[in-house]
């Protein structure tokens, strides 16, 4: 059992110390997948790669402490590093949700007069993305979560098929159907055709 395990195990047994054991342990790859996740994001991002490893690393901490003892929240490190991608995901997600709204800003738009004025608004697309997510999630779960793994967690084939589970040659075949799924879905929702 790694330390991470054993740390993550303490954690949801409720051990006070747990915690602050772990962040040294984890910091540099959630770090790591933070900066990736922000490198996916369009400019006018103002969450920076520190606040979303720090938010994310408070919810997971916070989930593994409140999950019961005899079931275990993280059964392994990948375990763990999929659930912190996905932590991440939401925060981003929230966070643009948050910005679309008028008490935020979010009916007005930052225009750079060297560029065109139809800039689509980058938290449209993650929200948009969002919403196709959720719905190839409620009818392909496992297609779903390669691309989280994937995309938001910028995973490659292989560690996708460790986390998962299943073959690489399984993950290649889900992430080409989710993607022309998504894109499809995404497409649909541009031109407004149902």
């Amino acid at each position: 059992m790694s330390d991470v395990t054993r740390i993550l195990s303490a954690i949801e047994q409720g051990d006070p110390h747990a915690a602050e054991q772990l962040l040294p342990l984890v910091y540099d790859e959630l770090r790591k997948l933070a900066a990736h996740k922000m490198k996916q994001e369009k400019p006018g991002q103002t969450l920076q790669a520190t606040a979303l490893v720090h938010e994310a690393y408070l919810r997971l901490v916070a989930s593994g402490r409140a999950s019961a003892p005899r079931e275990p929240h993280w059964n392994s490190r990948g375990h763990f590093f999929a659930a912190a991608a996905e932590a991440m995901r939401r925060i981003l997600v929230d966070s643009a949700r948050r910005k679309g709204r008028p008490k935020h800003g979010g009916d007005r738009q930052q225009v750079d007069l060297d560029q065109a004025l139809s800039v689509a608004d980058p938290r449209e697309d993650l929200v948009a993305l969002d919403d196709a997510l959720a719905k190839l999630a409620a009818q392909e779960p496992i297609k779903a979560e390669v691309v989280k793994l994937r995309y938001f967690a910028g995973l490659s084939v292989e560690e996708t098929a460790r986390c998962l589970g299943i073959s690489p040659a399984t993950v290649k075949r889900h992430w080409t159907i989710a993607r022309a799924w998504l894109f499809a879905a995404l497409s649909e929702k541009e031109t407004g055709t149902h």
